[in-house]
């Protein structure tokens, strides 16, 4: 094979399973015995249709050259690009215009040849290939692309395989929809968009508008994506996914493609498909690529391009984390811990939408929720169903408010009330009548931080001496992104940057922090997943004192910290110190701290 790059006549050679395993063994990458437990099971290569270097790596054999590693398939593939010479390539289907690259070949010529264009611009095209030997394809594409290089990559065969698969059936649903001409109405202006749309529920329920839809979502899953955005614009939509709290366009799609998506997902969620001129709320349940169930919480939200649906992914396997994985650990866990097992108080947890308190509040009742008591809630809506709980949804429309759920649930001999969110008087009030009855009452308010609750409270109109008899403690919270386990790196700590940190207090710099460097595991943003910041006020004898009509915030926030409090940017100094995330990322989430 090493001959066949100097050759100037260059005819294809595909890869053999027999001389890769000897390719492996002269190169010391194998041990003799392994080698020739390999070469027995040469015959299989020719009956299951895999590429070779798929059933070698599939083997899981000892990599002799590197003590303790395994002769992995995405070591093996990056093996064969340093001996092909030709550059390594992990396919990232969130950096990938699927319909663009569709466009280069079609699926048989890919499929054939096991390629897949990965990019195109004006000057060159970028494929992946799993037989760097195999280059009798390129005058074809060369026909195709005129004027335009070829540019090689060797990449996993499975992963070509597979969005090779996905990516030219979505492309051909898209295409299929289209030619179809959906019948659905051009929303170019507010004016139309407040009329109601005319698509009906048969092209809803069209094969190429539900395989669309079939692929989103599980697409969405493989990503890790909290949230799906379908966006309408006057030409072409958007499809973005969240993931770790950033969003990254994923598809383009017609306009009345977008519509018909829309529609689709709507009547999944058992909304309303027909009224388009009012925002909807819907769930639907399904499953990921593993077979895990997943609910999604769905919003639409007419503008004047069209409906917009958001989905907002809820993995019930999250409930099932420890506060250490969600990052409320030690002390702070110690005394959150110690706050809902109160039998009776108010516990509220405060931060703004996507900071995670809705996890921090099912993981905390699921906890709770014990045979030998009864936990119910009121919420708008039902984030995930969850057995262990007494669920209720408000309704506006009924009547069923906040206040109203909280009165009909003290009727049901409840031991916890868990309030979606306290936003009014009323609410605030019943909350407090169920505190004062001997109930635990667990809800969420949109405060900057811990101590604005308290202020937030009195300016609803809860009397200061309510607030001292009933609340337990509050707790302010953030996501931050962690940093990527596989290409952090150890730099000396930027002592401005960390003194901006932990301004207006002291903290100990610490000699070493990680920063972010980008690989293809976290497709180069250097962060891999979140985390928790926290901030826990604990309504202390001397907190106490400084509630009432006038609260000075500043001195609130200082006596607090006396007690044992942690602002969050301390609270995220602590996780940069740790090695968990950076600086810049806990600047960004946390709000700047002021104190007397």
């Amino acid at each position: 094979m090493d001959d066949y790059l100097h050759s100037e006549n260059k005819p294809d050679i595909t890869l053999n399973y027999l001389s890769l395993v000897s390719d492996l063994l002269n190169e010391g990458r194998l041990t003799a015995q392994d080698a020739d437990a390999l070469s027995v099971k040469s015959r299989r290569a020719d009956q299951v249709g895999w590429h070779p270097l798929e059933l070698i790596g599939e083997e899981e054999v000892a990599d002799a050259s590197m003590p303790g590693k395994k002769l992995s398939i995405d070591t093996l593939v990056r093996w064969l690009s340093e001996k092909s010479g030709q550059a390594y390539k992990r396919i990232d289907p969130l950096k990938i215009d699927a319909q663009v690259v569709t466009k280069v070949m079609s699926s048989e010529f890919a499929r054939r040849h096991g390629i897949l264009a990965v990019s195109v611009d004006d000057t060159k095209v970028e494929i992946v290939s799993a037989e760097p030997y195999v280059s009798s394809w390129e005058a074809t594409i060369g026909q195709s692309q005129p004027g335009k290089s070829i540019v090689r990559f060797v990449a996993n065969p499975a992963d070509i395989r597979r969005y090779s698969s996905e990516f030219y059936t979505i492309a051909r649903s898209v295409s299929q929809a289209a030619a179809q001409g959906l019948s659905t109405t051009s929303l170019g202006n507010l004016e139309q968009m407040l009329e109601l749309g005319e698509l009906d529920g048969m092209e809803a329920n069209d094969g190429h508008i539900v395989n669309i839809v079939d692929w989103l979502l599980q697409y969405a899953f493989t990503q890790r994506a909290s949230d799906i955005h379908v966006e309408p614009r006057r030409d072409k939509g958007k499809i973005r996914f969240r993931i770790d709290g950033v969003l990254h366009t994923v598809y383009e799609l017609p306009a009345q493609i977008v519509a018909a998506v829309v529609s689709r997902v709507k009547s999944l969620g058992r909304m309303d498909v027909a009224e388009k001129r009012r925002p909807q709320d819907g769930r639907l349940k399904t499953r990921t690529p593993e077979g895990n169930e997943v609910e999604l919480r769905l919003s639409s939200l007419p503008t004047a391009n069209g409906e917009k649906m958001v989905m907002r992914v809820f993995d019930p396997d999250i409930l099932l984390k420890s506060f250490s994985e969600l990052g409320l650990a030690n002390e702070d866990y110690r005394q959150w811990e110690g706050l809902v097992e109160n039998s009776n108080g108010i516990v509220l947890v405060t931060g703004p939408t996507g900071s995670g308190k809705t996890t921090t509040l099912y993981s905390s009742l699921k906890k709770l929720a014990t045979s030998e008591v009864n936990v119910c809630t009121i919420e708008d809506p039902i984030e995930m169903v969850e057995s262990a709980f007494n669920q209720m949804q408000v309704q506006q429309n009924i009547g069923l408010t906040f206040s109203e759920g909280v009165r009909a649930l003290l009727r049901q001999d409840p031991d916890i009330i868990m309030v979606g969110e306290i936003r009014d008087l009323e609410t605030a009030e019943m909350a407090i009548q169920a505190a004062l009855t001997g109930h635990l009452v667990i809800s969420t308010l949109h405060t900057n931080d811990a101590p604005s609750a308290i202020t937030r409270l009195l300016e609803l109109g809860i009397a200061p001496y309510l607030i001292k008899a009933t609340l337990l403690g509050v707790m302010a919270q953030r996501l931050v992104r962690t940093l990527c386990p596989h290409c952090s790196k150890s730099e000396t700590v930027d002592e401005d940057a960390w003194k901006l940190l932990v301004a207006p207090f002291k903290a100990k710099v610490p000699k070493k922090m990680q920063v972010p460097v980008g690989c293809l595991e976290c497709r180069d943003t250097g962060y891999l997943g979140r985390e928790g910041i926290y901030e826990l006020l604990k309504m202390t004898d001397e907190v106490k004192l400084l509630v009432g009509g006038e609260v000075d915030i500043g001195k609130l926030r200082l006596t607090a910290m006396k007690q044992g409090m942690r602002t969050l940017r301390l609270s995220g100094a602590q996780k940069v110190a740790a090695g968990e995330t950076t600086i810049n990322e806990v600047l960004r989430v946390a709000p700047m701290t002021s104190v007397e």
